[in-house]
């Protein structure tokens, strides 16, 4: 083969992959723009890119925030959840700002004053609660990320187990866990730890102490350390496996036998507070009504009535939902 020939055949190959290299980027540039205009439609990218440069001098006050964050499993920077939580606190303010003096003006006809007085204490009531909303909702995430863990470390350990006992790899263990059922919170931790495995090219003994870090559990927490020290020690991983499944299931049975004692007290509770003592408050003020009892204002009868009904009743009854949610297992 003459000299010109092999130059003509590497610059066709040359050419050809300069063309694929070009496909490859205009794919990679489409997935890109795909990514960035998912991202847009999110609300705290919105709000970062309205205030992020502004919050900075306020992040410090939210310091507990981003811990909270790292451990409920919200895939949110702490930045774009700051931001979102003032944005949305400013939208609920500006708009109590409008609705209050409408209504308490020309719909109810209060003086100027009582007016002034009803927006301030709303605006100060919509900040609180809109700010207390969005630092106790990282909180409720990882209270439940916890429990959810919890629960099903009996089973995760014994059939880890049986994995390390069949002579699986513990990254091979891991992708097996990540891939069981993507609902259960012990899937999605197998998932993060291959992710560091894959994407980082960390070992699993690293990817497994960033987990460990992590997760709000502290259960889940020393069943990792155990399951790094005994394999830098040398250990049989299936013993140590089994000695925690047995060990998480006695803690179960004893963490059920709670909750069942717990659920009578809370039965009892609510059939004294929300049963018979609503009953008996609406028959007195009824009785009370109609004979032309009790005082004027707070204390009339038919207003004591209507509280109870359309806001005592609903209060406690979501107080009791709240409490019995906390307290059950969620499978």
């Amino acid at each position: 083969m003459s000299q010109d020939a092999a130059k003509g055949k590497l610059r066709k190959i040359f050419t050809r992959l300069e063309t694929a290299l070009h496909s490859l980027r205009s794919v990679f540039d489409r997935l890109e723009s795909k990514k960035s205009n998912e991202d847009s439609t999110k609300p705290q990218v919105f709000a970062y890119r309205l205030l992020g440069e502004k919050t900075i001098r306020l992040l410090p006050l939210f310091k507990d925030m981003d811990v909270n964050l790292q451990k409920s499993g919200m895939k949110t920077s702490f930045k774009g959840y700051v931001s979102l939580t003032l944005l949305s606190t400013m939208i609920a303010v500006g708009s109590v700002l409008v609705i209050v003096p409408i209504t308490t003006l020309l719909m109810l006809h209060l003086s100027l004053f009582l007016s002034l007085l009803y927006t301030v204490g709303a605006l100060f009531f919509t900040a609180a609660f809109s700010i207390i909303g969005f630092y106790l909702y990282p909180i409720i995430k990882k209270d439940n990320l916890k429990r959810n863990l919890e629960d099903s470390l009996p089973f995760t350990t014994g059939y880890l187990s049986i994995l390390a006992g069949a002579g699986v790899p513990p990254s091979q263990m891991f992708h097996s866990l990540a891939k069981i059922d993507t609902k259960l919170a012990i899937s999605q931790e197998a998932k993060n730890i291959v992710r560091d495995i894959e994407l980082f090219g960390v070992d699993i003994i690293t990817a497994m102490d960033t987990a460990s870090k992590r997760t709000p559990s502290e259960k889940f927490r020393d069943l990792l350390e155990g399951f790094i020290a005994t394999m830098h020690s040398g250990g049989d991983l299936s013993k140590y496996l089994s000695e925690r499944s047995k060990q998480y299931m006695r803690l179960k049975r004893i963490a059920l036998k709670r909750l069942a004692d717990s659920l009578g007290v809370l039965a009892e509770f609510y059939v004294v507070m929300l049963v018979a003592g609503p009953l008996i408050l609406v028959v007195m003020l009824a009785v009370m009504a109609m004979l032309g009892g009790g005082m004027p204002g707070l204390m009339n009868p038919r207003l004591l009535l209507y509280l109870l009904t359309y806001l005592g009743l609903p209060l406690g009854s979501t107080v009791f939902l709240i409490m019995l949610d906390m307290i059950s297992p969620k499978r």
